[in-house]
C-alpha cells in the first residue's frame, strides 16, 4: 500500500513539473535564399535553374523562376547587403560557380569566407584566397608591399567540387564579445568550418575585419555580405541558424 501511494505521489509531482516547464520553442531558420532579404541587389535575380560552365568563367544556361538566387546573366554585378543583422549564427549554404569564378560571404559584413573554383588544387599549395579559406586582413599603411596581407586561414584540405557542381559550406561563427564599457573583450570565432562534409576549419580566430570588409569599429552583430562583382556565383540554399556559443 505505501508503495502504491509513493508511485502515485511521484506521477502527480513529475506531471505537476511538466505542467509547470514550457517545452522551449525550437529556434526559427531564416531564409536568405531569395531577393527579398536583401538590399542593393542590382542584377540579382532569381531563377529555376542556372547552370555554370565547366570550362569558361560563364554560366552555361539560365531558366527564369524563384529557386535560385544568382547574380545576373553577365555573372558581375553589386555586392548584396542582408536586411537583417545577425550575431552567433550557424550558416548552411549551397552554392554553385563555373569555371575560375569567384565570391566571398562576409559575415558581419566584416569577415570573409571565400568562395573560389579550387578545384583539383593540392593540399600543400591551398592559401586564405582559396574556396572556404578564411581571408587574410590588409593594412596599406605597412611599407613594404608583400607584408601589407597578414593572418588569413587557409582551409586544411581541398574539399572543392569540380566547376558547375552545387557544394556546400557548413559554418558557425561566433561574433566579438565586448564589456561593459564597449571594448572589445574577445575577437570573432569561426567556430567551425565543414566543407562539403569535410571540416576544414575549427577554433579560427579573426583579430579583425579582413580585406574588403567593412572598416571602423567591429560590433556586437552585423549584416552578411554576398560578393557579387568578382564572377559568377549562385545559391539555393542559405539558411541561417541564430545561436549562442560559449
Amino acid at each position: 500500500m505505501k508503495r502504491l501511494l509513493f508511485l502515485f505521489c511521484f506521477f502527480l509531482t513529475l506531471g505537476s513539473i511538466n505542467a509547470e516547464t514550457p517545452a522551449k520553442k525550437p529556434v526559427a531558420i531564416e531564409r536568405l535564399d531569395n531577393l527579398s532579404q536583401w538590399g542593393g541587389t542590382g542584377d540579382w535575380a532569381m531563377a529555376e535553374f542556372v547552370s555554370g560552365s565547366t570550362t569558361e568563367k560563364k554560366w552555361k544556361s539560365i531558366k527564369a523562376g524563384k529557386l535560385i538566387l544568382f547574380n545576373g546573366k553577365s555573372g558581375k554585378t553589386t555586392n548584396i547587403v542582408s536586411k537583417k543583422s545577425y550575431s552567433d549564427v550557424e550558416v548552411l549554404i549551397e552554392f554553385m560557380i563555373p569555371k575560375s569564378s569567384n565570391s566571398g560571404i562576409y559575415f558581419m559584413e566584416r569577415y570573409e569566407v571565400q568562395i573560389l573554383d579550387s578545384y583539383g588544387k593540392a593540399d600543400d599549395a591551398l592559401s586564405y584566397g582559396d574556396c572556404g579559406g578564411i581571408y587574410h586582413r590588409w593594412n596599406e599603411e605597412i611599407e613594404i608591399p608583400k607584408a601589407r596581407g597578414y593572418e588569413g586561414t587557409a582551409p586544411t584540405t581541398n574539399a572543392s567540387k569540380a566547376p558547375g557542381a552545387w557544394q556546400q559550406l557548413l559554418i558557425a561563427f561566433r561574433a566579438p564579445r565586448f564589456d561593459d564599457t564597449g571594448k572589445k573583450s574577445e575577437n570573432a570565432r569561426f567556430v567551425k568550418v565543414t566543407h562539403n562534409g569535410v571540416v576544414i576549419h575549427e577554433d579560427v580566430e579573426v583579430t579583425g575585419p579582413t580585406r574588403g570588409g567593412k572598416g571602423g569599429e567591429e560590433a556586437q552583430e552585423g549584416h552578411f555580405i554576398i560578393q557579387g562583382d568578382h564572377g559568377p556565383v549562385a545559391f539555393r540554399k542559405f539558411q541561417i541558424t541564430p545561436k549562442s556559443f560559449e
